[in-house]
This record gives structure tokens, C-alpha cells and sequence, in this order.
């Protein structure tokens, strides 16, 4: 489809959908248009247990945010990781028995398509129920663990089977990894030890990009680096050994670092079986991965654990459009604060504006978590037998190198690494649970 075609059918689309916008490039410049209150709060049931609330909450003077909140009682649905290291549009992920899906977590992100890492979710991820990403740091995750999703802080500490010996590991940005490892310990390094930088682009106004020559763990004349790939589900082996450091943190999965004189099973070939994750026994691990901090500690300012691998905080003092998941006993709660930041009105809401409304809401901000935000906030659902979006309407998708023009990706939305999936119990499920608790 020629690109003005396509161009003339994106711009029906949004006015079908009520955003009068009259050129999509123009997009990149004013996104004015998509200051639109949700007409009327709506309350709709996307499937037993599931429900999807909309309304307008109004932030002073002319400022506003529309609040989309999925609600899933887990005794009527269930909810599921999904993530992939190729990326997927949030709106795929509705089908079969998924009544529908919140974007993930944060991940990787830089401009340049030839330098990605092999895992691009950063810290700990479980897919599939295989461990393919160890936490570099203590951080509050999402876990799915014999059929039973939670919420808590995971400490970056465990136990893992390597050429045949059982070691603990411990994160490299934990403040007690540098003893571990003279202990003999194996710290984890991964792509939550990049620096995301930036550049100047004269049409989308910045790139990122992470710089190739730094891009490794420190070197360091004491300790030997194993480079951890995933060659085969569920089979992880050493594709590379780097006596003094410097191995580069995107050729794996993880690097595992150990003291010289304790590095004898890390070989080239030699297997890698993550057995336990703070004290959690992996092998009833379903899904999981690390979240963002609570809307109260980012609302403090206390971010240390997220650094320079999202490149510019998006815990800073400004207005943002933003993710929050939490649980309230036997329900989960999702939610988007929508904003598009090139409005006047209508750019979704500072951390300590959040953690101040979901206060005001009865909300403990302390046990709600930060998902990946700004243009990755999204929900997508079925309802009527129509799958629908809310969130992001004004994303477009960046011009690649030999293209000058942007194009509109509001439905489809960012390219995401991971997902929050609601499905439909279905009587397999519950047959599966039944023998679960069975066997105690």
C-alpha cells in the first residue's frame, strides 16, 4: 500500500474514533488532537470476573488524564507473562480464551537494530516456565508460581547447576556481589548493566543507542566471565570464557562471573540450570518478571535499582503516561493514567500525582508497582466479539533509516518484549489446579 493510502486510512480511522487529526505527520510535531475526555465513565464486563473501567480524572485547570483500570477476579480468570525476545503488538495477544492484555515491563529499548541483546528483558524473566533472565539487583517482581500469581520484592540471590556443581549467584549491582565472589559466589551480569545514551536526530529529535566498546562487563584481572546462552528450550550452556572480564553483555542470555580461582566449571560447552531464585524453587515457576518500584518509592525518588540501562528516568517529576498493577486479596488490578506529552492538557501524571490519587482511592501505594510506561501504556481487550484498544492512540512508529515519513501505530502500538495476559478459566486449567493442590 502506497504510504499516502495508507496515510488517508490511518487518518479515518482515528476520526472514526473520534480524534479529528488532519495530517499524520504532523503527529511527531502536536499531538493536541488526542485531548479528548472519555465522554461518559464506562463500566464494561469483558468476561466473568474481568471488567474494564474508563474515566476522566481531571488534574487542575484544564489538565486531565483518562484512567482506564482492568479489574480480574482470580477466581474467575487467570493472569500470565508472556514475553519474547522478538517483540510482539500487545492487540496479537487477544485471542483464543485471552479476554485481554496489559503491556509488560520495561525492557531493553535503543534505536539501533543490529546491536540488541539476546535477552532484551532486563532482570528477571521467566517464560515459558524456563528462567531466561536473573536479576542483577534486588527489585519487585511479578511471579507466577504453581499456577498462583504474587507480587514481592525479589531479592537478586539463588542457586545454580553448572558443569555439574551447585553455586550460589548473587546480582553485580548488589552491594554485597564483590565479597560473594571472592566467597565463591557467581555474579550476574546482563543487559540491566548497559548505559542507554543519546543523540541528537534531526527528524525525531533524539536516537538511542547504547556505545559498542563499553558495552561489557568490567574488567578485572582477578575473576574469569562466562558469556550463558540459550541454544535449545530449557537448555542454557557457557558459548564463551573471558579470563579478566570484558565480556560483552549482549552475546547471552547472562554472564556469570567468578573469582579466578573458583572458575574451574565455568568451560566452554558445560551446562547451565538455574535451580532457585531467593529461596523459590524453579521448577514450579510458571512465568514472572521484575516490575517497576512502588508508586510511593517513585514517588520518593527512591530508584536506585533503575538506572541507566532505561536511559532517561521515567520516574522524574513530570507527566507521563504510566502503568500500575497491584492486587487487593483475590483481585488484580491494571491500570493506565493515558497521556500524549506533545498536548497542553493531556499528558498523563507525575509519580507523586499517582501515588497521591491512588491514595485518595484507598489504594496503598506502597503494594502498587510501576509497569513500563509513556508510549508503551496500553490495554488491549475483546468485548462483543471486537477487540479493542485503550491507551497510546497517538503512537506512531518511528521513519527506519531509508524512510523520512512516520507512520500511525495506535492500535497496534510500541513493539513490547513482554505482556500481562488475562485468560478465560477454562476446565483444563482447573483440572491442572485441582492436582496441584492435591499434591500439596
Amino acid at each position: 500500500m502506497p504510504l499516502h493510502d495508507e496515510d488517508r486510512q490511518a487518518l479515518a480511522t482515528l476520526r472514526a474514533r473520534g480524534y479529528h487529526v488532519h495530517d499524520i505527520q504532523e503527529i511527531s510535531r502536536d499531538q493536541r488532537p488526542f485531548a479528548v475526555r472519555v465522554a461518559a465513565a464506562q463500566d464494561r464486563v469483558l468476561a466473568p470476573g474481568v471488567r474494564l473501567y474508563e474515566e476522566t480524572v481531571e488534574l487542575g485547570g484544564d489538565d486531565f488524564t483518562n484512567v482506564h483500570t482492568l479489574r480480574v477476579a482470580l477466581s474467575a480468570a487467570r493472569v500470565e507473562v508472556e514475553s519474547d525476545p522478538a517483540g510482539f503488538h500487545l492487540n496479537d495477544r487477544c485471542g483464543a480464551d485471552a479476554v485481554a492484555a496489559v503491556n509488560g515491563s520495561f525492557s531493553f529499548i535503543s534505536d539501533e537494530p543490529g546491536h540488541q541483546p539476546a535477552e532484551p528483558c532486563l532482570d528477571f524473566c521467566s517464560r515459558h516456565g524456563e528462567v531466561v533472565g536473573l536479576p542483577t539487583v534486588t527489585k519487585p517482581a511479578f511471579l507466577v508460581y504453581r499456577g498462583q500469581p504474587s507480587l514481592r520484592s525479589l531479592p537478586a540471590t539463588g542457586t545454580l547447576l553448572v558443569g555439574g556443581s551447585i553455586r550460589e549467584w548473587i546480582g553485580s549491582k548488589e552491594a554485597a556481589a564483590p565479597g560473594s565472589v571472592r566467597r565463591g559466589a557467581l555474579a550476574v551480569f546482563g543487559a540491566a548493566n548497559c548505559t542507554i545514551l543519546y543523540a541528537d536526530n534531526a527528524l525525531t529529535g533524539f536516537t538511542r543507542f547504547v556505545e559498542r566498546a563499553g558495552n561489557a562487563t568490567p574488567q578485572d584481572a582477578g575473576v574469569v566471565d562466562a558469556v550463558v546462552e540459550r541454544v535449545a528450550p530449557d537448555v542454557h550452556v557457557i558459548r564463551s570464557v573471558h579470563p579478566g572480564g570484558g565480556a560483552n553483555l549482549f552475546t547471552g542470555s547472562y554472564v556469570l562471573r567468578a573469582a579466578a580461582a573458583q572458575a574451574r566449571p565455568l568451560a566452554v560447552g558445560a551446562e547451565v540450570r538455574v535451580t532457585g531464585i531467593a529461596g523459590i524453587g524453579t521448577e514450579e515457576l510458571d512465568s514472572g518478571i521484575s516490575v517497576g518500584p512502588s508508586a510511593a518509592d517513585a514517588a520518593a525518588g527512591e530508584v536506585a535499582a533503575y538506572d541507566a540501562s532505561l536511559g532517561i528516568s521515567p520516574f522524574r517529576p513530570v507527566r507521563y503516561a504510566r502503568t500500575l498493577l497491584w492486587r487487593e486479596g483475590e483481585t488484580l488490578y491494571f491500570r493506565v493514567f493515558d497521556g500524549a506529552p506533545l498536548t497542553d492538557s493531556f499528558r498523563g501524571m507525575t509519580p507523586a500525582e499517582v501515588a497521591h490519587y491512588l491514595s485518595q482511592s484507598g489504594v496503598n501505594p506502597r503494594a502498587a508497582y510501576h509497569l513500563d510506561g509513556g508510549q508503551s501504556s496500553k490495554i488491549a481487550f475483546r468485548y462483543g466479539g471486537v477487540s479493542e484498544v485503550v491507551g497510546n492512540l497517538h503512537y506512531l512508529q518511528w521513519p527506519s533509516a531509508n524512510e523520512t515519513a512516520f507512520r500511525w501505530r495506535g492500535v497496534e502500538g510500541r513493539r513490547l518484549r513482554s505482556a500481562f495476559v488475562v485468560h478465560a478459566h477454562t476446565e483444563q486449567f482447573r483440572s491442572r489446579q485441582e492436582r496441584r493442590a492435591s499434591d500439596g
